[in-house]
């Protein structure tokens, strides 16, 4: 078995294959991944950034992708405006979406973390305040970090996904992959 931490670039696909436009391609995984028969657990937008877990164990796979099994996942969010206490609460107790409401989240503001630039950087607006937040989830519904804070009044600038379960970002710059073991 074969098992991948990868930081997912800026605009990047979380596919090894661009079907969806026509002219130019998309970036995808295999601009970055040479492995073999390693698949993605799970996906990140292409607009979102950090850990993705590249396996060929289709266990492991389930395991981290399926909500039934409830593997926590991190994010660092920079968000437009100050975030409120009452914001974190509501974030943490679970709010209601379109798609019906979210499992309870940890959800704590932190300082500006000591990151990458992003390439291209974020829209920035002199009269608006943004802030970080780290928030966990055990659920992954399609762009659901970005529908939470924006429900809670803070859209979200800037997503980076910096663990998953056991595993951490650590030290992996943007575009690079490090093999790991896994039980």
């Amino acid at each position: 078995m074969t098992t991948l931490l990868f930081n997912k670039p800026f605009g990047v696909l979380s596919q090894f294959t661009d079907k969806g436009t026509e002219g130019s391609p998309r970036p995808t995984l295999s601009a970055y991944v040479g492995v073999p028969g390693v698949y993605p657990a799970g996906r990140l937008d292409r607009d979102s950034e950090g850990l993705m877990v590249l396996t060929s164990d289709g266990a492991l796979q389930a395991r981290i992708a399926d909500p039934k099994f409830k593997a926590p996942k991190t994010y660092w969010v920079q968000v437009e405006g100050t975030i409120t206490e009452d914001a974190l609460k509501a974030l943490a107790n679970g709010i209601t979406l379109k798609d019906g409401p979210t499992r309870p989240a940890k959800a704590r503001a932190i300082a500006p973390p000591n990151i990458w630039d992003r390439d291209p950087p974020i829209r920035v607006r002199k009269s608006v305040a943004d802030s970080w937040l780290e928030l966990t989830i055990k659920e992954g519904r399609n762009r659901q970090v970005r529908r939470m804070t924006a429900h809670v009044g803070f859209p979200t600038l800037r997503l980076i996904r910096v663990r998953i379960g056991d595993w951490g970002l650590e030290d992996l710059a943007p575009g690079q992959w490090r093999h790991i073991t896994t039980h």
